[in-house]
């Protein structure tokens, strides 16, 4: 049973906006996390939503690489089909489970859309282990999970709630509410530590656990990985085409992947009159696409509190960020 109270503190207090209002603290046995008011009617509709074993789902916190890990997955999982990729967004192909929950103002039944997916359904989702549907730990079906350094993380983070939630005040605000796990989705930790336990337990052989980091080093590795996962095989010649297909700059230039109605509707829905006033920006739902960009946005005193935050999310286990 999940129960559910209103939460608020100097943290919460600070970030909240037109995207993010009225957070709330789920709790379920002994683990918890905070998301938002919106949220609250879908738990039980997500938790006894079926699940089947030809399911494949791609879950994250939020910014650790989402968009490009959903596009690798289906086109994978789909023989490559780069038409038909191209001829629907991948909102459409692999649509976001919590979407209408995860958003103050965002309207629709997102639960309902994913359970009414032809199979096989791909699934993209930012929940923690304790929001996922009961079915998926007996049913089993096919988890990818992408981890990042919580820097970079909290950085891109900051930046999509500036552009797309709506959040207009000071960064260190923010990185504030993240350290202090007062985000949606939070903790940040407990999120990627649950799933990297999953994976490594013996019944967790349907979680692949990855992370950004991996990715940018070695995406064809990480290409290979996926396949072998899934249970595809591909020729060299075609992992060379997925790869150049996968870059950043491409992904960039992807009508089907870089989210121009999520902006837009940003833009008229989300953005204070002020905001909306200002000439154009140039954000991009795919911003920089680097490993340690949040040198741009921090300063030594955050770097060195998020390294201790780190340190204080491993310690004791085998698990770090860096791998």
């Amino acid at each position: 049973m999940i129960r559910y109270e209103k939460y608020s503190n100097q943290y919460t207090d600070r970030i909240d906006c037109p995207g993010t209002e009225k957070h709330y603290r789920l709790t379920r046995a002994d683990q918890w996390c905070i998301m938002i008011e919106k949220f609250l009617p879908l738990v039980s509709p997500i938790q006894q939503m079926p699940v089947y074993e030809d399911d494949v789902w791609v879950i994250t916190y939020p910014k650790c690489g989402t968009t490009w890990t959903q596009e690798m997955v289906w086109l994978l999982n789909n023989g490559l089909d780069y038409a038909r990729a191209g001829k629907q967004t991948l909102e459409e192909r692999f649509p976001f489970l919590e979407l209408s929950g995860a958003l103050s103002l965002m309207d629709g039944d997102s639960v309902g859309r994913v359970q009414d997916l032809p199979r096989p359904r791909h699934i993209k989702c930012h929940l923690p282990v304790m929001l996922l549907p009961d079915a998926i730990r007996t049913v089993r079906p096919k988890i990818i999970y992408v981890s990042r350094n919580p820097k970079d993380a909290a950085t891109s983070f900051y930046h999509h709630y500036r552009n797309i939630v709506g959040y207009d005040g000071p960064r260190e605000h923010f990185f504030d509410a993240f350290l202090n796990d007062s985000l949606i989705y939070a903790p940040f930790s407990e999120h990627v530590r649950a799933y990297w336990e999953w994976s490594k337990q013996p019944a967790g052989a349907n979680c692949l656990f990855l992370t950004y980091e991996q990715m940018k080093r070695d995406l064809r590795a990480v290409i290979g990985r996926v396949s072998n996962f899934l249970g595809k095989r591909y020729t060299e010649r075609e992992v060379d085409e997925l790869e150049k297909h996968l870059s950043v700059e491409s992904m960039r230039d992807n009508k089907s992947c870089n989210m121009d109605d999520l902006l837009e509707w940003a833009r008229n829905t989300t953005h204070s009159e002020e905001r909306k006033q200002l000439s154009k920006t140039n954000f991009q739902f795919i911003r920089s696409g680097t490993v340690g960009s949040y040198r741009h946005d921090m300063d030594d005193d955050y770097i060195q509190r998020f390294e201790e935050y780190e340190r204080a999310a491993t310690e004791g286990t085998d698990f770090d960020f860096f791998f």
